[in-house]
């Protein structure tokens, strides 16, 4: 077997171990570097690269907004503003069927719009929505799906951390198409471009699950959910008002250019704190940011690792590998695409979303834009962001390793069975999995808001 697929068959081998990502995705690299240069199959000249790359990694604006974003979104899941959020939407939807369950959906959406961060999301509707839904009578796995599925509308809908790292892969690998064909004035992809493309999408997907949950409630026998005290109009209105007031203010102000990323994370990290300094008092605040540097650490760790990652990859010619194996599949570019497709979605049961967008998006993306389309026309970056986003919602859920479904066992109480958790997981994956093949055979679905927006 070539160096180039063994290091890719090395690498899972060791993730599924449960090695540290970024150390592992650095360290197997710089092995099979070394074995490469030994084997005379490596050069070692390209190892130079590597501080320009990693300076290039720190001082990417693109990604400078992470570290924002992520302040924002603990700082926001912590100040207790998903709870009031939840209770006034239990009483709002009370009259629909199934209404305490649409009611956990429309506020893992608003927080996934106002936070971006899947597992704040889970452990919060987690605590605070899934024992009140026992209580009501809903089946364990039909209260313990709903939970976790709502929780991973964060990974879809702006600002997604998901969203902005695909938004840098998409950008690096629309720019190196156009520089292959002759290009030197390239085109980009902005993470605005992604955020609008994934808009509807992730709002397609909150409408399925709605209508999933309304049809399935009257199935079972719920305590009625007309039993609710009424909440008055202001209660609602101020509920909703700081989520909706950073949601125009953040993603408003990406999405119609009065603001890059970085600016407008930094905005909401700003108004946040400000939002949440009397909730949560200046000590909790400085918890919070040492939490976010931990994690951002981690984030950035494997980046780099990534990076690393990438460049040997290269080197090793698995580039040419990967565009001969799509390049000769059937079905021509949509093959390729459909088996892409398949793969992230498999691999999705064993690796988390970030190793997936960080290793394998880099090495398929290049190939599959540079692949026409029936119609001779170029693929959309933006649509085939959008499409791999979707996919990689459904890593979430699925087992084993599904990161919604291990953050949900650590809070739901003992009672909840672990089976009753991937049992309920099972229909909400298949709904993902529905809107990512609608948003394939539609692609207008993806691309007619950045076209609007930016004429692209």
């Amino acid at each position: 077997m070539p160096l180039d697929l063994l290091l890719l068959a090395a690498l899972v081998a060791v993730l599924m171990g449960g090695f540290p990502v970024g150390l592992t995705l650095g360290g197997v690299s710089v092995i099979f570097a070394v074995l490469g240069v030994v084997l005379g199959e490596f050069d070692p000249v390209l190892l130079y690269a590597l501080p320009s790359r990693l300076f290039g990694v720190m001082t990417n604006s693109i990604l400078l907004s992470i570290p924002l974003f992520v302040f924002m979104g603990l700082v926001l899941e912590r100040s207790k503003l998903a709870e009031e959020m939840l209770d006034a939407s239990a009483n709002l939807f009370a009259g629909l069927p199934g209404g305490l369950l649409v009611s956990v959906v429309i506020v893992g959406a608003m927080m996934a719009a106002s936070t971006g961060i899947v597992g704040a999301s889970v452990v919060t509707l987690g605590l605070l929505a899934l024992p009140g839904m026992l209580r009501n009578g809903v089946p364990p796995h039909l209260a313990a799906g709903t939970v976790a599925a709502s929780g991973t509308l964060g990974q879809i809908i702006p600002p997604s951390i998901v969203l902005i790292v695909l938004g840098d892969q998409m950008s690096n690998a629309w720019q190196k198409k156009q520089l292959d064909a002759g290009e030197f004035a390239p085109e980009t992809v902005s993470i605005a471009d992604l955020f609008a493309g994934a808009l509807l999408p992730g709002l397609l997907i909150v409408v399925l699950f709605v209508v999933y949950l309304m049809i399935i409630a009257p199935r079972h026998d719920f305590v009625p959910e007309s039993q609710a005290t009424p909440v008055p109009t202001g209660d609602l209105m101020s509920a909703f008002l700081v989520p909706i007031v950073l949601i125009l203010v953040v993603l408003g102000s990406i999405l119609f250019g009065l603001a890059t990323p970085s600016e407008a994370a930094g905005i909401g990290a700003v108004g946040a704190v400000a939002l949440a300094r009397k909730r949560l008092g200046k000590p909790a605040i400085n918890k919070l940011l040492a939490d976010s540097v931990h994690l951002i650490s981690m984030i950035f760790l494997i980046i780099i690792g990534a990076s690393i990652f990438s460049l040997v990859f290269r080197g090793l010619g698995g580039e040419d590998t990967i565009t001969g194996l799509l390049s000769d599949l059937p079905g021509g570019t949509y093959g390729a695409l459909i088996i892409v497709m398949l793969v992230i979605f498999g691999l999705g049961f064993f690796l988390e979303f970030l190793e997936i967008s960080l290793v394998v998006v880099p090495l398929v993306a290049p190939v599959l834009l540079a692949m026409p389309l029936a119609d001779g026309s170029a693929m959309s970056p933006v649509w085939l962001g959008v499409l791999i986003a979707i996919n990689l919602q459904t890593s979430f859920l699925t087992p084993p390793f599904g990161l919604s479904l291990f953050y949900l066992r650590s809070v739901a109480d003992r009672s909840l069975p672990t089976i009753a958790l991937y049992r309920g997981v099972i229909p909400f994956v298949a709904l993902q999995l529905l809107a990512l093949a609608c948003v394939m055979i539609w692609p207008e679905i993806a691309t007619i808001l950045p076209q609007s927006l930016y004429g692209e």
